[in-house]
């Protein structure tokens, strides 16, 4: 799974602090903290029908990813919400549409990687592009990667920050192995999530998936979790090994970029997704209505 050029991105506008740039001339500073040490918080955001989906949800978690790591002279969500409805405005874009939310240390007086070189307060981006879901709807393949998810002893995930190579290093070994992503563990050797997504499996007509330990516990996670009690269905949060993914009845993974889409295929075992499928689409189904009645309703 590769992402193609859209081309109707061709002539966006992306916004970068108080500015709305063409693409070509959309640039930070290289003594910006997102250059220097990856040191940025961010959000991926999706519009439908005019409405920003868990708006709310997704800039707490911004400002709280920013509070963490100690960022100074963070904007306020009026600030940020208003940035992103002038960019979308820009852009003529009310649907099919993803916003990557980008927040950093700001910049620097000169290079390095102490904070306290950073003078001038946060830098912020929205860029908004039109993107149907990633994954499409056929299913994706998965390969268990060698590098391991970094659990909070390291590097916490509930920090939703850019230092984005853990990950990186994942879905290059999915590249070479020809898997749309790679299936990341911890470091006790159960399934944390995959490179981009989080990860359940159905069996029994049971839903599962692994506790937020050492993996990012995405809004999308969250909803479907809520979707699960809404329609009566038991989910449950643990350890798993790969042996139950590869014996499940249906393996799904959420985000934001890709939605809610079926696993075919873990290090080469066909998953036996005819027994859960129904209950898959029941959730789908579900989360797709959600999307059309909730979220921020844009007002230009």
């Amino acid at each position: 799974m590769l992402q193609e050029f859209d081309t109707r991105n061709e002539n966006i506008l992306v916004y970068i602090d108080g500015e709305l740039l063409h693409r070509n001339d959309a640039k930070i500073s290289v003594f910006d903290s997102t250059v220097q040490g990856g040191d940025a918080v961010w959000e991926g955001l999706r519009v439908y029908d005019g409405r920003i989906f868990a708006l709310e949800e997704h800039l707490n978690r911004l400002i709280d990813s920013a509070h963490s790591l100690a960022f100074e002279g963070v904007p306020s969500q009026e600030t940020i919400i208003q940035a992103i409805e002038s960019t979308l405005s820009a852009n003529k874009m009310k649907d099919d549409t993803h916003i990557r939310l980008t927040l950093s240390r700001g910049l620097k007086y000169t290079s390095g990687m102490d904070p306290r070189l950073n003078k001038y307060g946060c830098t912020l981006i929205v860029l908004a592009e039109w993107k149907s879901p990633v994954y499409g709807r056929t299913g994706i393949k998965l390969i268990s990667t060698s590098t391991r998810r970094n659990s909070p002893q390291f590097l916490d995930s509930k920090i939703h920050h850019n230092n984005l190579l853990n990950n990186i290093l994942a879905k290059i070994e999915a590249n070479a192995s020809g898997a749309d992503d790679g299936l990341m563990l911890d470091d006790q050797g159960f399934v944390a999530e995959t490179n981009a997504c989080n990860i359940f499996f159905i069996k029994a007509g049971q839903v599962f998936t692994p506790t937020s330990r050492a993996c990012l516990p995405g809004i999308t996670r969250k909803m479907v979790i809520q979707l699960c009690e809404d329609l009566k269905l038991k989910c449950t949060e643990g350890n798993y090994s790969l042996t139950q993914f590869y014996t499940a009845d249906f393996v799904f993974v959420t985000g934001t970029m890709g939605e809610l889409v079926g696993v075919n295929e873990i290090d080469g075992r066909k998953i036996r997704v005819e027994n859960g499928q129904e209950l898959f689409t029941r959730l789908s189904k579900a989360y797709k209505d959600l999307t059309k009645n909730s979220g921020y309703k844009l007002t230009v």
